[in-house]
Protein backbone atom coordinates (compact mmCIF):
# COMPACT_ATOMS: atom_id res chain seq x y z
CA UNK A 1 0.00 0.00 0.00
CA UNK A 2 2.82 2.41 0.91
CA UNK A 3 4.51 1.91 -2.48
CA UNK A 4 1.25 2.55 -4.34
CA UNK A 5 0.72 5.80 -2.41
CA UNK A 6 4.34 6.82 -3.09
CA UNK A 7 3.82 6.32 -6.84
CA UNK A 8 0.49 8.15 -6.99
CA UNK A 9 1.52 11.11 -4.85
CA UNK A 10 5.01 11.54 -6.33
CA UNK A 11 3.54 11.53 -9.84
CA UNK A 12 0.84 14.06 -8.90
CA UNK A 13 3.37 16.24 -7.05
CA UNK A 14 5.71 16.24 -10.05
CA UNK A 15 2.84 17.40 -12.28
CA UNK A 16 1.65 20.12 -9.91
CA UNK A 17 5.16 21.34 -9.07
CA UNK A 18 6.44 21.46 -12.67
CA UNK A 19 6.20 25.29 -12.82
CA UNK A 20 8.10 25.56 -9.52
CA UNK A 21 10.78 23.20 -10.90
CA UNK A 22 11.15 25.54 -13.87
CA UNK A 23 11.43 28.63 -11.68
CA UNK A 24 14.03 27.04 -9.39
CA UNK A 25 16.02 25.80 -12.40
CA UNK A 26 16.03 29.32 -13.86
CA UNK A 27 17.24 30.82 -10.56
CA UNK A 28 20.09 28.29 -10.37
CA UNK A 29 21.06 28.90 -14.01
CA UNK A 30 21.16 32.67 -13.52
CA UNK A 31 23.03 32.39 -10.22
CA UNK A 32 25.74 29.84 -11.01
CA UNK A 33 25.11 28.27 -14.42
CA UNK A 34 24.86 24.59 -15.19
CA UNK A 35 24.27 21.95 -14.03
CA UNK A 36 20.91 22.65 -12.39
CA UNK A 37 20.56 19.21 -10.87
CA UNK A 38 23.02 17.44 -8.63
CA UNK A 39 23.27 13.66 -8.52
CA UNK A 40 25.08 12.07 -5.64
CA UNK A 41 25.55 8.47 -4.48
CA UNK A 42 23.56 7.71 -1.32
CA UNK A 43 23.00 4.62 0.77
CA UNK A 44 19.59 3.05 0.21
CA UNK A 45 17.64 -0.05 1.09
CA UNK A 46 19.80 -3.11 1.62
CA UNK A 47 22.83 -0.83 2.17
CA UNK A 48 22.96 -0.48 -1.64
CA UNK A 49 24.00 2.75 -3.35
CA UNK A 50 21.68 4.77 -5.58
CA UNK A 51 21.96 8.27 -7.04
CA UNK A 52 19.85 10.89 -5.32
CA UNK A 53 18.69 13.85 -7.39
CA UNK A 54 18.61 17.35 -5.91
CA UNK A 55 18.70 20.91 -7.13
CA UNK A 56 22.31 22.08 -6.97
CA UNK A 57 22.92 24.46 -4.06
CA UNK A 58 26.70 24.31 -3.79
CA UNK A 59 29.35 25.86 -5.95
CA UNK A 60 30.89 23.73 -8.66
CA UNK A 61 33.85 21.70 -7.40
CA UNK A 62 32.69 21.55 -3.77
CA UNK A 63 33.99 18.45 -2.00
CA UNK A 64 31.63 15.54 -1.37
CA UNK A 65 30.77 15.69 2.33
CA UNK A 66 27.76 16.13 4.54
CA UNK A 67 26.79 19.81 4.82
CA UNK A 68 27.35 19.72 8.59
CA UNK A 69 30.98 18.72 7.93
CA UNK A 70 31.50 21.91 5.89
CA UNK A 71 30.50 24.42 8.57
CA UNK A 72 32.35 27.68 8.02
CA UNK A 73 33.18 26.91 4.40
CA UNK A 74 31.72 29.23 1.77
CA UNK A 75 30.47 26.43 -0.46
CA UNK A 76 26.87 27.49 -1.13
CA UNK A 77 25.74 29.54 -4.13
CA UNK A 78 23.77 32.72 -3.42
CA UNK A 79 20.51 30.98 -4.23
CA UNK A 80 21.62 27.73 -2.60
CA UNK A 81 21.19 28.92 0.98
CA UNK A 82 17.60 29.97 0.31
CA UNK A 83 16.79 26.77 -1.56
CA UNK A 84 18.12 24.72 1.36
CA UNK A 85 16.35 26.80 4.02
CA UNK A 86 13.06 26.29 2.17
CA UNK A 87 13.96 22.63 1.41
CA UNK A 88 13.31 23.28 -2.29
CA UNK A 89 16.59 21.55 -3.16
CA UNK A 90 14.93 18.28 -2.10
CA UNK A 91 12.05 18.41 -4.63
CA UNK A 92 13.81 16.43 -7.41
CA UNK A 93 13.80 13.46 -5.03
CA UNK A 94 10.21 13.00 -6.13
CA UNK A 95 11.82 11.26 -9.15
CA UNK A 96 13.67 8.91 -6.76
CA UNK A 97 10.35 8.13 -5.05
CA UNK A 98 8.62 7.47 -8.37
CA UNK A 99 11.52 5.19 -9.39
CA UNK A 100 11.18 3.15 -6.17
CA UNK A 101 14.57 4.15 -4.75
CA UNK A 102 13.00 6.22 -1.98
CA UNK A 103 9.73 6.72 -0.15
CA UNK A 104 8.09 9.88 1.15
CA UNK A 105 8.83 8.75 4.72
CA UNK A 106 11.83 6.76 5.91
CA UNK A 107 15.34 7.34 7.23
CA UNK A 108 17.17 10.05 5.27
CA UNK A 109 19.77 8.53 2.92
CA UNK A 110 23.40 9.01 3.92
CA UNK A 111 26.37 9.73 1.71
CA UNK A 112 28.63 6.63 1.69
CA UNK A 113 31.45 8.52 3.42
CA UNK A 114 29.42 8.84 6.65
CA UNK A 115 30.86 5.53 7.83
CA UNK A 116 30.23 5.80 11.58
CA UNK A 117 26.48 6.42 11.34
CA UNK A 118 26.25 3.97 8.43
CA UNK A 119 27.65 1.22 10.68
CA UNK A 120 25.26 2.17 13.50
CA UNK A 121 22.31 2.07 11.08
CA UNK A 122 23.32 -1.34 9.73
CA UNK A 123 23.46 -2.74 13.28
CA UNK A 124 19.99 -1.29 14.01
CA UNK A 125 18.42 -2.82 10.87
CA UNK A 126 17.67 0.56 9.31
CA UNK A 127 18.64 -0.63 5.82
CA UNK A 128 15.56 -2.88 5.74
CA UNK A 129 13.67 0.33 4.85
CA UNK A 130 13.61 2.54 1.80
CA UNK A 131 15.19 5.90 2.58
CA UNK A 132 12.77 8.80 2.81
CA UNK A 133 12.31 12.37 1.70
CA UNK A 134 11.60 12.97 5.38
CA UNK A 135 11.67 10.83 8.46
CA UNK A 136 11.09 10.45 12.18
CA UNK A 137 14.57 11.81 13.01
CA UNK A 138 13.97 14.87 10.80
CA UNK A 139 10.80 15.88 12.64
CA UNK A 140 12.46 15.30 16.00
CA UNK A 141 15.48 17.53 15.60
CA UNK A 142 16.83 17.25 12.06
CA UNK A 143 20.29 18.87 11.92
CA UNK A 144 20.46 19.38 15.70
CA UNK A 145 20.70 15.64 16.49
CA UNK A 146 23.82 13.57 16.98
CA UNK A 147 24.37 10.35 15.06
CA UNK A 148 23.36 8.08 17.98
CA UNK A 149 20.06 9.93 18.45
CA UNK A 150 19.28 9.85 14.71
CA UNK A 151 19.85 6.09 14.63
CA UNK A 152 17.72 5.60 17.76
CA UNK A 153 14.86 7.54 16.16
CA UNK A 154 15.24 5.73 12.82
CA UNK A 155 15.12 2.38 14.68
CA UNK A 156 12.03 3.54 16.57
CA UNK A 157 10.39 4.39 13.24
CA UNK A 158 11.32 0.98 11.82
CA UNK A 159 9.59 -0.72 14.76
CA UNK A 160 6.47 1.49 15.00
CA UNK A 161 5.81 2.60 11.39
CA UNK A 162 2.19 2.84 10.29
CA UNK A 163 0.31 4.87 7.71
CA UNK A 164 -0.92 7.13 10.53
CA UNK A 165 2.66 7.72 11.71
CA UNK A 166 3.75 8.50 8.13
CA UNK A 167 0.96 11.07 7.80
CA UNK A 168 1.96 12.62 11.14
CA UNK A 169 5.60 12.84 9.96
CA UNK A 170 4.57 14.46 6.66
CA UNK A 171 2.42 17.06 8.46
CA UNK A 172 5.18 17.84 10.96
CA UNK A 173 7.68 18.11 8.10
CA UNK A 174 5.47 20.63 6.30
CA UNK A 175 5.22 22.71 9.48
CA UNK A 176 9.00 22.61 10.00
CA UNK A 177 9.71 23.58 6.39
CA UNK A 178 7.36 26.57 6.66
CA UNK A 179 9.05 27.59 9.92
CA UNK A 180 12.55 26.81 8.49
CA UNK A 181 13.21 24.91 11.74
CA UNK A 182 16.41 22.89 12.39
CA UNK A 183 17.83 23.52 8.92
CA UNK A 184 21.51 22.76 8.21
Amino acid sequence: MKRLLDVIFSFLALLVLLPLFGAVALVILLDDGRPVFYRQPRVGKGDELFCICKFRTMRKGTRNAAARAMKGEDCFTRSGRLLRRLSLDELPQLWNILAGEMSFVGPRPLIPEEEEIRTLRAAAGIYELLPGLTGWAQVNGRATLGDDEKVRLDAEYRQKRTLTMDIQILLRTAAQVVAAKDVE
